[in-house]
């Protein structure tokens, strides 16, 4: 939300306040996190005891709820009403820094991260690492604003029927800028399908419906770091906006509604660091089942099914060894106007508990579509309503509108007996034979409503995503088992990571689109998500030959591939013979890269590193890697660049070092771009300098014992020895150690 008129002028009907000195800082045990400053800082400079008459102040406390990480809260009136903060799993009780005050001014430290403001004026805020500056909020940085009713200012969000929640109206905020150096660049803000460098970007933090082609995210994150060295989560799940670079050009500008603006700084030094801070503050993720990378094939969502069709699709892939592991039903698995009422359509699926075990017989998973609406031709809305399980309005009406599903009603999560009350139609589902959902929507979140809790509806409307995948989430992890509990979630928003896995929304059946869809799996990386999917080959529209196998195999080429879309199956022998060849190479792959992936997922539930890799996480030193949103790592060692057109020209990057073909074992030095043309049945897929590769055995499963006819490749370009460890599904490892120079490639 952009306030300014050019560097010296509001625009018309905006008023603000700026912090303008440091009056005086005194030490505390009294902030959220114990210990810490508190600073008042007054809107103007105090020259005589008479400036203090009638003048605001802003007042700002440091703390830090974990090494590492400084928090740091502005507020006009202190009492104000603040939407509160996300779930911190990872604060530390008693807090972990140390403040101090001398006539210079305040410093806050933990870790290697210190906060230090300077005594008197003008207002200077500045983080430092180890001595060395990160950012800083200097004069005219830290605001409190007015707007006018006739205000000449864009609230940035768009009021559209699809987001079921109107534009708040709000007439004051706090800001907050923090510099940025030169040739800094910043990452992140949850999925966001634009450029991923979000400099010169205005960012709204509010979920939406908006698809893959536009400025709006289904996924949602005040998070971004940059490649200074740092990250800056605000702590607020209403809306947030940014402007990166897009209003003043030298900084990041972040603005709330309200009275109180708390945002944290996350010390690095490595982008790799600040996500391992992030994610150990506002949650790791779990560890994903084995069965969960395998390929996942739906009905799609408008087409004609039932169980004849389900077991044609199953029964032909497997007699083209096209290994599936998880079937999904999508929407019309129950009867249309009763979504969501967890009843199988009695007309298509007469049978449904014979139907599961038929399929389990065939060794597969099972998915169901559902999502937090109630239509109101279900029987279920009016025993929801009448127990009050359903959001209402002001007036005590239930809110229901058209949108989606005729006269539907929304569960309310914050409401303990309505969540039980959903969980328990889960639970029935789970008893069926049903193994995991993918949990639709969760975006359109109305804002004229009243919470069981009494929530700000202005923050709910982001949050209700957290609520509504952990009813799910837990009850999976209940009825399955903590290893064995896997969602299918759209809607996220930070902490949301915890809870995977999450996939990209509604993209078109384009390349462009499938170009923009990796644009939002590396902006969700950089928000901390560590399992991504999306629907391969695009789900609106039906995609022709080429997208579809460009798309498969970039899709198979990730933590979680599924075959989905919108008014067509999606079966590879829909498309052409070439198509069925294509699945077959690269399902076969990942079943052996799955000692690979598998332990990868291991780690990033102990380090929060994601498996689908922007480049920087893994060069950060590269100059070269910074501004890439073509290509990827597939965990540490594997750069993956797909391929975009139907003639197979790419570009890429390789970093400096001797990296190998995957699929060719051509040696190629790298610190240059390459161009290569390739079939569909290859494309751009090497191997790190000096890694050690677990190979699996097999490829008809990605839930094998990967320690039984392993094979440990050893690839060209490194030095002395490297450990590897590897996991199999059942919780045994074993670790290996290869000689760098004794090449098995």
């Amino acid at each position: 939300m952009k306030f300014t008129d050019g560097f010296w002028q509001l625009r018309p009907g905006v008023t603000a306040l700026y912090a303008q000195e440091a009056y005086d800082i005194w030490q505390t045990d009294t902030t959220p996190d114990g210990p810490g400053l508190v600073i008042t800082a007054p809107t103007a400079v105090i020259a005589k005891r008479g400036d203090t008459l009638n003048r605001p102040v802003l007042t700002v406390t440091l703390s830090s709820p974990l090494e590492g990480v400084v928090r740091v809260r502005i507020a006009h009136h202190i009492g104000g009403a603040w939407h509160g903060g996300f779930g911190l799993p990872g604060a530390i009780a008693g807090g972990a820094g140390a403040g101090t005050v001398t006539a210079d001014g305040g410093v806050l430290t933990t870790g290697g991260l210190t906060a230090r403001v300077a005594a008197g004026e003008p207002w200077s805020l500045v983080f430092e690492h180890d001595g060395r500056v990160l950012t800083s909020s200097g004069l005219k940085s830290q605001g409190y604003v007015r707007l006018a009713a006739d205000a000449q200012v864009d609230t940035g969000i768009v009021d559209n029927a699809r987001t079921g929640a109107p534009a708040p109206v709000e007439r004051v905020f706090v800001h907050e800028q923090l510099d940025l150096g030169v040739g800094e660049l910043v990452y992140g803000l949850g999925e966001r399908f634009g450029p991923v460098v979000k400099n010169g970007q205005s960012v709204e933090i509010w979920n939406a419906d908006g698809g893959t082609s536009s400025e709006q995210a289904y996924k949602s994150v005040p998070f971004y770091l940059t490649d200074r060295g740092y990250g800056v989560l605000v702590n607020d799940p209403g809306h947030v906006s940014f402007e990166i670079g897009s209003e003043a050009v030298e900084r990041v500008q972040f603005s709330v509604p309200g009275e109180v603006l708390e945002y944290f700084v996350i010390d690095g030094p490595t982008p790799k660091d600040v996500l391992e801070r992030y994610t150990a503050l506002t949650g790791r993720p779990p560890v994903v089942p084995a069965w969960s990378y395998g390929l996942w094939l739906s009905t799609s969502f408008t087409t004609d099914y039932d169980e004849a069709t389900v077991t044609s699709f199953i029964d032909e892939m497997a007699a083209r060894e096209l290994p599936v592991s998880v079937f999904h039903f999508d929407c019309f698995w129950m009867r249309e106007f009763n979504w969501c009422d967890f009843e199988w359509d009695p007309r298509t699926f007469p049978d449904p508990d014979g139907m599961l075990a038929r399929l389990h017989e065939k060794d597969l998973r099972v998915s169901v579509w559902i999502n937090p609406y109630i239509g109101q031709r279900s029987p279920l809305f009016a025993e929801a309503a009448e127990q009050g399980f359903l959001v209402k309005r002001p007036d005590g009406s239930v809110w229901q509108w058209d949108l989606w599903q005729a006269g539907m009603g929304l569960v309310d999560f914050t409401n303990p007996d309505a969540t039980a009350w959903y969980q328990a139609h889960l639970r029935r589902l789970i008893d069926q034979g049903v193994d995991c959902f993918k949990t639709d929507f969760g975006e359109r979140i109305p804002v004229d409503v009243e919470w069981a809790d009494g929530a700000d509806p202005q923050r709910m409307h982001n949050l209700y995503a957290q609520l509504y995948n952990e009813a799910v989430h837990a009850v999976l992890a209940e009825e399955r088992g903590e290893g064995d509990a896997v969602v299918f979630a759209r809607s996220a928003t930070a902490g949301g990571q915890t809870m995977p896995v999450h996939w990209g929304g509604d993209s078109t059946s384009t390349f462009t689109s499938m170009a923009e869809t990796l644009r939002g799996g590396l902006s969700l990386a950089y928000s901390g998500f560590a399992h991504w999917s999306h629907d391969i080959g695009g789900f609106e529209g039906t995609p022709d030959a080429a997208v579809y196998k460009r798309w498969t195999a970039f899709g198979l080429l990730g933590s979680h591939s599924r075959f989905h879309g919108s008014g067509s199956y999606r079966v590879p022998w829909a498309f052409d013979d070439e198509a069925v060849e294509v699945t077959r190479i690269f399902t076969h792959l990942k079943m052996r890269l799955m000692p690979y992936l598998f332990q990868a997922g291991m780690d990033a539930a102990t380090t929060g590193v994601p498996l689908l890799r922007p480049m920087l996480l893994e060069f950060p030193d590269d100059p070269a890697v910074r501004h890439l949103d073509r290509q990827y790592m597939l965990g540490g060692d594997i750069l993956v660049a797909p391929v975009f057109s139907a003639a197979g020209e790419v570009d890429f990057y390789l970093p400096p070092g001797e990296w190998t073909g995957l699929l060719t074992g051509e040696t190629v030095t790298g610190g240059a771009w390459r161009r290569e043309t390739h079939g569909f049945d290859s494309l751009p897929l090497y191997v790190r300098p000096g890694t050690v590769l677990p190979w699996g055995a097999r490829t008809d499963r990605p839930d094998y014992d990967y320690l039984e006819g392993l094979d440990v490749r050893v690839f060209p370009g490194g030095t002395g020895t490297r450990t590897i460890t590897v996991t199999t599904p059942d919780g045994s490892s074993q670790e290996f150690t290869a000689d760098l120079g004794e090449v098995t490639r």
